[in-house]
C-alpha cells in the first residue's frame, strides 16, 4: 500500500492495481485478485460450477 497526501493535506492509501481493501471492525484487510489470461471460463461458468460443487458436498 501506498499513503499519498491529498488536496486537503488528508493521508489517502491507495492500493496496487488488481486489490481491494475491505475493512472490518478495526481490521483492514487487503485481498488481491488474479484473473488467468489463458481461462476459457467465464466468472458465470466458474462460479456456477462452484455452487454446483458445494451443493454436492452437502447432500444427506
Amino acid at each position: 500500500m501506498e499513503n499519498n497526501l491529498n488536496e486537503n493535506n488528508a493521508v489517502e492509501t491507495t492500493t496496487p492495481q488488481g486489490t481491494f481493501t475491505h475493512k472490518i471492525g478495526n481490521t483492514t484487510y487487503v485481498v488481491g485478485v488474479h484473473f488467468s489470461k489463458t481461462s476459457k471460463e467465464t466468472i458465470d461458468d466458474k462460479m456456477k460450477r462452484l455452487i454446483l460443487s458445494d451443493l454436492e458436498h452437502i447432500k444427506p
